[in-house]
C-alpha cells in the first residue's frame, strides 16, 4: 500500500480517538528506543510507546516469552487459574510493602481504576471520590469521572460524588511554597461540598498527562492523614511511575507512604496490555464478603502475566532501576543545560526517567507558549525524535520526557541534542 493509499484509508476509515492528529508517519516496526517509519527513517522515542516500553520496543526477552507463551497458553476461561497468573501476584506481593499482598490481574490502566474504585465503594459503604484536577486515570466510566485533564464535555454527567482539588505546582502556585495551607483549604472544601459519603481519594504521584507535576515531599503522608481522618482509601495510580520509572520500584517509595489499593498498568507489561489492582487482606476479606464482582474477558489471562514475570526479571537482572536513577540525574543535568540556553524553558521538573519542561513566552510572566510547543514538536519530529507535549488551560506547553529504562547514555545524549536544535529553531525560524 502506498502512503498516499494509507492516509486515504485512515481518513476514510478510522475513528479519530485522540482529538488531534496523528503523528504523520507510517510506523513499520520498532526496537529498542527507535520506532521506523515506511521510509526506514529512525525515529527516537522518548515517549516509550505510550508512557510504557519500560524495557524499549521488541525486547528480545518479551519477544521469546510471547512467543513461548501464546503457543501453549495464552487465553482461558475467567474462572480458571494458570501459574503465570499466581506467581505473579505472589511476586508482586514480594515487591510491594506490607499490607500490598492480594493482586487482581487486567488488562488497561482504566480498567484497573475502575476495579479499584468498585472496591473502595464496596469496603466503605461511599461513593464519592477525590482527584486532582489536573488527572488522568482512564476513559472508562469511573475512570473519566475521576479524570480533568480532559475528555469531560459532551458525555453527560460523570459519577455522583465526583470532586476535583487542584494538584500542588510549585512552578503556578497561588499559595506560594505552603502546600500545607493549600492541601488543607481544598480539603475544607470537599467537607463543604460532600454529602458523608467520602470512599476514596484517587492520585497520581506524579501527575504525567496534567504536566509532569510532581508531589512534593511530605504532600503524600499528609494527603493520606486527610483520607485517615475521614475514612477514605487513599488509591494510587502508578500506571506511568511505577516499575522502576523514577528511579524507585514505585514512586511512592520515596515518602513512605503505602496506599489502600495499588493500581499499575502500562509499565508492568512494558507495551503489552497488563493491569494490576493490588491491595490488603483486610480490604480483599470485607470486598468478598460483601459479593465483589469484576469479571472480565481478560482477567487473569495467563500470557500477559507472563510477561509481566518477564518484566520483573530483567529488571532486577541488567539492575534498571538504579540505570533509571542514574539516568535521571544525566537527563535532569540535560534539561537544566537547555533552560541555561533557551529562556523559553520556564522549568524543569520530574524524576528518574519521567521528567518534563515547561515552556513560556517568557519566564517573568509565564505566559503560556501554546504554539511554540507545536513548533517544536514538528522540528523535533523533523530531526528524528518523538516527543510528546501536554496542553492545559493555564499552563505553557510541557514536554513529557519518557525513555526506556534501556535506552543508552548516547540516545540520551542524542535526544537532548535534538531537543536543543528543535528548541533554538523553533524560537527564531
Amino acid at each position: 500500500m502506498s502512503e498516499d493509499n494509507f492516509w486515504a484509508d485512515v481518513d476514510r476509515h478510522m475513528v479519530r480517538y485522540h482529538g488531534g492528529t496523528f503523528v504523520p508517519s507510517v510506523i513499520e516496526r520498532a526496537e529498542g528506543s527507535f520506532v521506523y517509519d515506511h521510509a526506514g527513517r529512525a525515529i527516537l522515542d522518548f515517549t516509550s510507546g505510550q508512557m510504557s516500553a519500560i524495557l524499549g520496543h521488541a525486547h528480545p526477552d518479551v519477544v521469546a516469552t510471547v512467543r513461548d507463551a501464546v503457543g501453549r497458553l495464552d487465553h482461558l476461561f475467567s474462572g480458571m487459574l494458570s501459574r503465570p497468573v499466581v506467581t505473579l501476584c505472589r511476586k508482586l506481593a514480594e515487591l510491594t510493602p506490607a499490607p500490598l499482598t492480594r493482586s487482581l490481574l487486567l488488562t488497561t490502566g482504566a480498567e484497573a481504576n475502575e476495579a479499584a474504585l468498585a472496591m473502595a465503594k464496596l469496603y466503605t459503604g461511599g461513593y464519592e471520590i477525590v482527584s486532582f484536577s489536573q488527572s488522568w486515570h482512564g476513559m472508562t466510566s469511573g475512570a473519566r469521572s475521576a479524570t480533568y485533564s480532559a475528555g469531560r464535555r459532551g458525555y453527560g454527567p460523570p459519577a455522583p460524588g465526583s470532586f476535583a482539588v487542584p494538584a500542588p505546582n510549585p512552578y503556578r502556585s497561588r499559595f506560594g511554597a505552603d502546600w500545607r495551607g493549600e492541601l488543607d483549604h481544598h480539603f475544607d472544601l470537599v467537607d463543604r461540598q460532600s454529602t458523608g459519603n467520602l470512599a476514596a481519594c484517587l492520585v497520581e504521584p506524579i501527575l504525567s498527562s496534567g504536566g509532569l507535576l510532581e508531589l512534593p515531599v511530605g504532600y503524600l503522608a499528609a494527603l493520606r492523614d486527610k483520607c485517615v481522618e475521614r475514612g477514605m482509601l487513599l488509591i494510587l495510580d502508578e500506571a506511568q511511575t511505577g516499575i522502576g520509572r523514577t528511579g524507585a520500584m514505585f514512586a511512592f517509595d520515596r515518602d513512605g507512604v503505602t496506599p489502600d489499593i495499588l493500581t499499575l498498568s502500562k509499565t508492568l507489561g512494558a507495551g503489552l496490555p497488563l493491569a494490576a489492582v493490588l491491595t490488603s487482606d483486610q480490604i480483599e476479606q470485607r470486598c468478598h464478603e460483601r459479593g465483589f464482582l469484576f469479571f472480565t474477558t481478560h482477567v487473569s489471562d495467563p500470557l500477559p502475566a507472563e510477561v509481566g514475570l518477564t518484566v520483573l526479571r530483567v529488571l532486577e537482572r541488567d539492575g534498571l532501576i538504579a540505570r533509571a536513577a542514574e539516568l535521571g540525574t544525566r537527563l535532569r543535568a540535560g534539561l537544566q543545560a537547555l533552560q541555561e540556553r533557551h529562556d523559553c524553558v520556564g522549568d524543569v521538573r520530574g524524576r528518574g526517567l519521567l521528567q518534563g519542561i515547561e515552556l513560556v513566552t517568557d519566564r517573568d510572566s509565564k505566559a503560556p507558549a501554546d504554539e511554540l510547543g507545536r513548533r517544536v514538536t514538528a522540528e523535533c519530529l523533523a530531526l528524528g525524535l518523538h516527543m510528546n507535549i501536554v496542553q492545559l488551560p493555564g499552563m505553557g506547553g510541557v514536554f513529557r520526557i519518557a525513555p526506556p529504562l534501556t535506552v543508552s547514555d548516547r540516545e540520551l545524549d542524542l535526544g537532548l541534542d535534538i531537543l536543543d536544535q528543535a528548541l533554538a529553531k523553533a524560537t527564531t525560524g
